[in-house]
C-alpha cells in the first residue's frame, strides 16, 4: 500500500564544478558520482540512466535527495530515492518516461537493494496504488473498497531486507517441505486479505494480521522491539497489527478504526515506537 504521508525529493541543479555530485543527508551521503562504486543503488540509477539516454560526456550537476522515509525500515525508502531520482534525472534533460519504464529501471535498482526483489515496492511507488503480487505473475494494482486506516510504528532498527530474505532462505533450504507450509499459510492469508480490502469489509483484516505475525515470527523474521510494539498495539484496542517488511527490526502497522488513532500510536510511542505515522489507506 502506498503511504502518502511520507515523501522522497530530489533537486537537480547546474555545477560550476566537473562531473556529478551526490548530496543525500538521510543517509549521510556526500560524494562525487566517479568515486562510488558502479553497484551503488544511486549511482546506479544515474549511470543506467546516462547510458540510456546517450547522454556524454559526464554532465556537471548538483544532485540533493531529501526524505522523511525511515531508512532499512519496511517502507520501500530505497524503492522511493530510485523512483524519484529516476523521475528527476529524466525531466532534467527533457526526457518522456512512461510509469513502465520508471518502474522496470527501479526494480533493476531494487535487486541491488534486496538481492531478490519481488517488484513491489517499487510497484507501490511508481503506481501510488495498493498492489497484489504472487511470484512468477504481473504485478496487478486493485481498488479499495472502503477507506481504512492503519498506524506504523517504528522500532529505529535498522534492518536490511536482504539480511532477513538470506537468514529465511537458509531455513527453507534446510527443510523445504516444513517451510513451503508456512509460506502457503501466508499466501492463503494475503489472497484472503485482499478480497477484504476489495470489498470494503476493513474490520476483517484485524485477525489475518494477528495470523501473519504469528507465522513471520516463526520464520524467525521478527524482534523483540517489534513483537513489544505489536503487543502495544493490540492491548490499546487495534484489532489487528504485524511487522512490516523484512523485519529483524524497521517498522511494524496496526490496523485502528480512525477515532482510535492517535490514542494507539501514543501506545506504540510509550511501549517504544521511535516514531509513528498515521495514514488512511484509500
Amino acid at each position: 500500500m502506498p503511504v502518502t504521508q511520507v515523501r522522497t525529493r530530489v533537486e537537480i541543479t547546474d555545477s560550476t564544478s566537473k562531473g556529478i555530485r551526490l548530496d543525500a543527508e538521510g543517509i549521510g551521503l556526500h560524494a562525487d558520482l566517479n568515486t562510488l562504486p558502479s553497484d551503488h543503488p544511486l549511482a546506479a540509477v544515474i549511470h543506467n540512466l546516462l547510458s540510456a539516454y546517450r547522454i556524454e560526456p559526464t554532465p556537471s550537476l548538483n544532485i540533493k535527495i531529501d526524505s522523511t522515509i525511515p531508512v532499512a525500515a519496511g517502507l520501500g525508502s530505497g524503492a522511493a530515492v530510485s523512483v524519484a531520482l529516476i523521475r528527476a534525472i529524466s525531466e532534467n534533460f527533457g526526457r518522456a518516461i512512461s510509469d513502465e519504464e520508471v518502474n522496470a529501471f527501479a526494480f533493476e535498482i531494487e535487486k541491488l537493494h534486496h538481492g531478490t526483489p519481488s517488484g513491489i515496492d517499487n510497484t507501490v511507488v511508481t503506481y501510488a496504488r495498493p498492489v497484489y503480487f504472487v511470484k512468477g505473475r504481473p504485478i496487478e494494482t486493485f481498488r479499495v473498497g472502503k477507506p481504512f486506516t492503519i498506524v506504523i510504528g517504528d522500532t529505529g532498527i535498522h534492518a536490511p531486507t536482504r539480511e532477513s530474505v538470506g537468514e529465511v532462505r537458509k531455513l527453507w533450504e534446510a527443510d523445504k517441505i516444513k517451510w513451503e507450509g508456512v509460506f502457503d499459510k501466508v499466501g492463503r492469508i494475503a489472497k484472503r486479505a485482499r478480497k477484504i480490502i476489495e470489498s470494503g469489509k476493513w474490520e476483517q483484516l484485524g485477525d489475518l494480521m494477528n495470523q501473519n505475525h504469528s507465522l513471520l515470527q516463526e520464520l524467525t523474521v521478527s524482534s523483540s522491539e517489534l513483537d513489544k510494539l505489536v503487543q502495544a498495539a493490540r492491548e490499546a484496542g487495534a484489532p489487528g497489527a504485524k511487522l512490516s517488511g523484512g523485519g529483524r527490526g524497521g517498522n511494524m502497522i496496526a490496523l485502528v478504526a480512525p477515532e482510535t488513532a492517535e490514542a494507539i500510536a501514543h501506545s506504540l510511542r510509550d511501549a517504544g515506537a521511535r516514531r509513528t505515522i498515521v495514514t488512511t489507506i484509500e
